[in-house]
Parts: structure tokens; C-alpha cells; sequence
């Protein structure tokens, strides 16, 4: 054997003993394998069928470091059912290319599996939170910047009043945010009524109970005021919501810190749906807005159909 091949191998080990080393002692070596970029929530979800724990594009580099200009790295918080590849698969690597650290992990389901976020909301956010503190710690950030889409934006509220995230959070960005829960067109605020039908519901999907409107998860979430002074809140919603219904319970109480934005009154030709939002290039620009004010630009509006399936 060669003094360089001696030299590479040696190199080689050292290098296979650092990423050992990285992930027994809990520190993230390099970044996680991520998959492609996908342009509907649906053909996302498709692809985390065979990978559903592997991360969206762009997303978890444990050695990314802010920028002076996005001091803040961001965390993507899913919705209801949705894994963070399913749901982000578009805009983590649009934020990525604008220049963010950006991350993405997932709770509230058993570990593995392709569902998550259907456990209790509390659960899933301790998690999400816990998540967060690994972030800032990874990156050196004083402050965390967070988009969340469905559940995935209201259940940063709770981490906000009841787990210290008030201090660790500075933006919050809702997509089609569940603020306010839903009656699913009035069909859920049935269903709740017909004895047996909660119970059976909260089995498989503890966090849809809690969404439901006048729940009291929800009623102590919003008890006390909705926001607090030194967060910046965005809500971008969708008229044609149909998951979140009324579509207008997604918004936030008025308040000098809060921005609700109709994505209609910016793009008429904009059709998209709750499942849609986040893969919508209106949206999109109108979330890089919402982290970046000082830098906002008209997003372009183009016809975007609701998702179908």
C-alpha cells in the first residue's frame, strides 16, 4: 500500500469516525439527505410514500449559518396529516435560494410514518419547540422565523404562550393558519354532535378535535388576546379554503404587530385551495415578503387552479 493511499484511507476514517461521532453525541455533521423539488402538494405526497421521513429541498443543513441580511433561520411547522416533505417540498427551497437556513421535522405521528401532526396539539408543539432550541443552538441564532401551514400556523401560538416561545420567535407566518378551528362547512360541527363520533375521531386524529370550532383547545388558545407585542404576525389565507371554513377563521385579531392578508385582494386569478397554498407562487412571494419587508416585491399574479384530488 502507498503513502497516499495510506494518506486517503486515514483521511477516509477520520472522516466516517466525525460523522459518528456527530450523531452519537446528538450534533448534526452535515445535511440530511433531502429529495427533489415537486410542484403540487400532491405529486409531494406521492413521493414521501416511499420516503416520508427524508426532508424537503433546501432544508436541514445543520452546518448553515444566518446571514447579516436573514440573521433568523426559518422553521417549517406542518399541517394536519402532512409530512414536512409533503408540505414543503416546493417553498424550502425557494426560502433556501433567497438565502435562508431553513428546516423542517416532524412531529405528532409515529415516528417513520407517512402521517403526522394528528396527535395532541400540545405533544406535537412541545416537539416542534424542542426542534426549534436544536436550531437555534445548530445555527447560533438568537431568534427563529416561523411558517407554518393549517395546524402547522396555529399551533406556534401555543409554543408562543405557553412554552417560552415568545422570546425565541420573531415572525410568524400563517398559511391558511386554523386560528380559529373549522366546521368544515358545517359538516364537522355535526359529526361533533352525534355521541360516540368525537371519541372515534380523537383515536386517529387527536389534533382534529381540537380544531373544531369552540373547542377547548382552541378556546383557551385564544382566551387572553391572540398575539403578543414583539412578533410580527402574517396570515395568508384563500378565499376558496376549504378545509379552514369560514375561510376569514383564519385570521388573526386586528393589532398593530398583525397583518392579515386575503390572497385574492393581491392575485384575482388565484384559485388555490387550504391543500394548494403552499405550493402557490403567490403565496410563496407573499411568505418571502412576510420574512423580509424591507425587500417586499409585488408578487407576479398567474392563474393558479385549486389542487384536485
Amino acid at each position: 500500500m502507498g503513502a497516499t493511499t495510506r494518506r486517503w484511507l486515514t483521511a477516509a476514517a477520520a472522516a466516517v469516525a466525525a460523522l459518528v461521532l456527530g450523531a452519537g453525541t446528538g450534533r448534526a455533521a452535515e445535511r440530511e439527505p433531502t429529495g427533489p423539488v415537486q410542484p403540487t402538494i400532491l405529486t409531494a405526497a406521492l413521493y414521501s410514500l416511499g420516503a416520508p421521513t427524508i426532508a424537503p429541498p433546501g432544508a436541514n443543513d445543520w452546518n448553515c449559518k444566518p446571514s447579516d441580511r436573514h440573521p433568523n433561520p426559518v422553521l417549517l411547522s406542518n399541517g394536519t396529516t402532512a409530512n414536512a416533505y409533503e408540505n414543503w417540498a416546493n417553498l424550502s427551497r425557494k426560502l433556501a435560494d433567497a438565502g435562508y437556513c431553513v428546516f423542517a421535522g416532524n412531529f405528532g405521528g409515529a415516528p417513520g410514518s407517512f402521517l403526522q401532526t394528528v396527535g395532541p396539539i400540545a405533544d406535537t408543539t412541545k416537539a416542534l419547540a424542542a426542534f426549534g432550541d436544536k436550531v437555534l443552538a445548530a445555527t447560533g441564532a438568537a431568534k427563529l422565523d416561523v411558517v407554518g401551514h393549517s395546524q402547522g400556523g396555529m399551533n406556534v401560538r401555543y409554543w408562543i404562550k405557553y412554552l417560552g416561545g415568545a422570546g425565541k420567535i420573531s415572525r410568524l407566518v400563517g398559511l391558511s393558519p386554523s386560528n380559529h378551528g373549522t366546521d368544515l362547512f358545517g359538516l364537522l360541527s355535526t359529526l361533533e354532535r352525534i355521541p360516540g363520533v368525537p371519541v372515534a375521531l380523537g383515536t386517529a386524529c387527536q389534533a382534529c378535535n381540537e380544531q373544531a370550532v369552540g373547542s377547548d383547545f382552541l378556546t383557551d388558545l385564544n382566551a387572553g388576546g391572540e398575539t403578543v407585542p414583539g412578533i410580527q404576525y402574517t396570515v395568508i389565507q384563500t378565499r376558496f379554503d376549504d378545509v379552514v371554513t369560514p375561510y376569514t377563521s383564519a385570521f388573526l385579531e386586528a393589532a398593530p404587530n398583525v397583518k392579515n392578508v386575503l390572497l385574492q385582494n393581491v392575485c384575482g386569478l388565484d384559485f388555490t385551495d387550504h391543500l394548494g397554498i403552499t405550493y402557490d407562487p403567490v403565496a410563496e412571494g407573499l411568505v418571502l415578503n412576510a420574512l423580509d419587508p424591507a425587500h417586499a416585491k409585488t408578487p407576479p399574479c398567474v392563474f393558479v387552479p385549486p389542487v384536485i384530488g
